[in-house]
């Protein structure tokens, strides 16, 4: 079998049989008033992280989720769009898409606000979205395309943007590596399956959503997911894997490169109340500004004495100056 049947099979045994705890950084889900997730649920939550972000899901937005998984965030982004196909939820695995709707069945009977049909579930993958061109507000993937191979990943990415509308957002969990994952590993298909051994490293995930079109990205969360230790997986040193959130927006590339926000702020510490850099940068002096990676490389360079770059937190949630 190729790698995406393997995963495709290795979905349908955990669908059958819930496996507790097969990605060991499992979401809390939102304590929202009137959610309450079934407890299947939780134990089919099969992401390293969360794609829901609160401030991004205003207007009850159209949501496009690829891999329902146990349908728990497809339930959570449904109490944002409580509408009919407010929520519409994508797998290519029958036995999944099942279990998806057997779950949120059992949610709608301790949700009172919640109907079945806010999500509708489909057959389709993340290559081939059944959804026309630019109908979506948000297409959210969690512990997913970090299965994919580099040339499949694109594919993944470039239909995630066909479907979005202008300023939508891709919104995904994953993990990557702090290193690069040996080949060794990157072939052994049941662990790509089980998101152990395709990861990227961070330069090279956020690089491929600039290459297919996304012109800003904010890192959301970033902190350790798991460890592949060196005698277990044949390395010659322990190998740190992160869960990364982010989103990424359908926005136009700036001519001078993507705006990426990790956290950083910069901090103006020369002689003028403020400082006006002419390209949409204003800062007074004294207080923290929220700045993309690239801004903050810049207006040191411009600023050498006179401006403070703080570390990337590895956590934002907007208002920044970019």
């Amino acid at each position: 079998m190729g790698y995406l049947e393997t995963a495709a099979q290795f979905y349908t045994e955990v669908a059958k049989t819930p496996e507790v705890g097969l990605c060991c950084v499992q979401s809390t889900p939102l304590q929202l008033p009137g959610l309450h997730v079934p407890e299947i649920m939780q134990e089919m939550n099969y992401g390293c992280g969360s794609t829901v972000h609160p401030t991004e899901l205003g207007n009850e937005p159209t949501v496009l989720y690829v891999g329902v998984g146990g349908g728990l965030e497809a339930l959570q982004f449904a109490y944002f769009s409580r509408r009919v196909a407010g929520v519409i939820a994508i797998d290519p695995v029958p036995e999944m898409r099942s279990a998806a709707a057997h779950n949120l069945k059992l949610a709608a009977e301790s949700n009172a606000w919640f109907e079945p049909s806010f999500v509708e579930i489909r057959s389709g993958d993340a290559f081939n979205l059944p959804v026309p061109d630019a109908s979506v507000d948000v297409v959210a993937q969690n512990c997913l395309f970090n299965i994919f191979e580099p040339a499949d990943l694109d594919r993944a990415l470039a239909e995630a943007y066909r479907v979005l509308k202008p300023g939508g957002r891709l919104q995904m969990s994953d993990p990557i590596a702090t290193r690069q994952i040996p080949l060794h590993l990157q072939q052994d298909e049941r662990l790509r399956a089980m998101c152990l051994s395709g990861a990227m490293t961070y330069e090279e995930y956020t690089q491929r959503m600039i290459a297919n079109g996304f012109g800003q990205i904010e890192i959301r969360a970033r902190r350790p997911y798991r460890l592949l230790d060196a005698p277990s997986y044949r390395l010659d040193a322990h190998l740190l894997l992160e869960s990364l959130d982010s989103v990424a927006f359908k926005v136009p590339i700036p001519d001078d490169g993507a705006c990426i926000f990790t956290g950083k702020t910069a901090i103006y510490a020369g002689k003028e109340s403020v400082f006006d850099d002419r390209a949409g940068h204003i800062l007074p002096r004294g207080l923290p500004a929220a700045v993309c990676d690239k801004t903050a490389a810049k207006l040191l360079a411009l600023l050498p004495d006179e401006c403070i770059v703080t570390p990337s937190t590895w956590h934002y949630q907007g208002d920044g100056c970019c």
